[in-house]
């Protein structure tokens, strides 16, 4: 016989184990706590107890927490398995390598892999800020990413080298490329390894050919350092815009004031 002090002493086991193994201020996906033993029933319990709250369908919030887009970010990286990351400016925002960018545009720049699909409640919460987020397959998903701390968690962000790459995947049209370049004029300590092995990666012809052009111009140290030979700058002159200047070292035409710029 199983007296109901006993389960309900079981079920301040599992919540106590709940609260002190699981970061403060981060979003906790229903699907993944029924993985980890919490059934949908014991989570509405919980929600009743005031312990948690939820945020829409499929996840709640520790009752009083401050929870920021980056709470979310960690539930889709570390309970979900995708590979959603903060990226191109906001990345480089994040690491303090962006000491200009306007303050009045709140806005995230997310990206993730083509075929993932960020669930509903993420979609639909008000973080406070617009959010962005570009699905796509030109650099490999694990490719150039590393840890920052942020509260009390870890969350995976684009490195400098692989923000560069994601902000001139954007360009010219919602990226104005002489912005990238005053990013990249700040980057004059990437490693050449990690550089190299972005762009050995890196599927898109006009990424690699600006990346380069800019690091060219930039005059940066480690730019002497990136073998050429095995990164595939395919064939053929890119316009990057239509009414330019043409840098025939990379074939390719950029804009007059990026062009003009020292």
């Amino acid at each position: 016989m199983i007296y109901i002090g006993t389960m309900s002493t079981v079920k301040e086991t599992k919540l106590n184990r709940l609260l002190s193994t699981q970061p403060s201020d981060i979003v906790l996906s229903s699907a993944w706590l029924v993985d980890q033993g919490y059934s949908l029933d014991l989570q509405k319990r919980y929600k009743k107890s005031q312990w948690f709250d939820s945020i829409g369908t499929g996840a709640m919030i520790r009752h009083g927490d401050q929870v920021d887009y980056l709470g979310g970010i960690y539930a889709l990286q570390s309970q979900l398995g995708l590979s959603v990351h903060p990226a191109g400016k906001t990345a480089l925002s994040l690491q303090g390598k962006v000491h200009y960018l306007e303050l009045s545009t709140r806005k995230a720049q997310l990206f993730g892999g083509k075929g993932e699909n960020l669930p509903l409640w993420f979609k639909k919460r008000d973080w406070g800020l617009s959010i962005e987020c570009k699905l796509t397959t030109f650099l490999p998903p694990e490719l150039g990413l590393i840890e920052i701390e942020h509260k009390s968690f870890k969350v995976q962000v684009s490195s400098p080298a692989r923000a560069v790459m994601e902000c001139l995947y954007l360009a010219p049209g919602s990226q104005p490329l002489l912005e990238v370049f005053e990013l990249m004029e700040g980057l004059n300590n990437l490693r050449p390894a990690t550089v190299q092995k972005l762009l050995e990666g890196c599927t898109s012809v006009k990424v690699k050919r600006l990346f380069l052009y800019l690091a060219d111009k930039a005059e940066h140290e480690w730019y002497n350092y990136i073998n050429l030979d095995k990164v595939d700058l395919g064939s053929g002159k890119r316009a990057i815009v239509s009414d330019g200047v043409y840098v025939s070292k990379y074939q390719i035409t950029v804009p007059k004031d990026l062009a003009a710029a020292v």
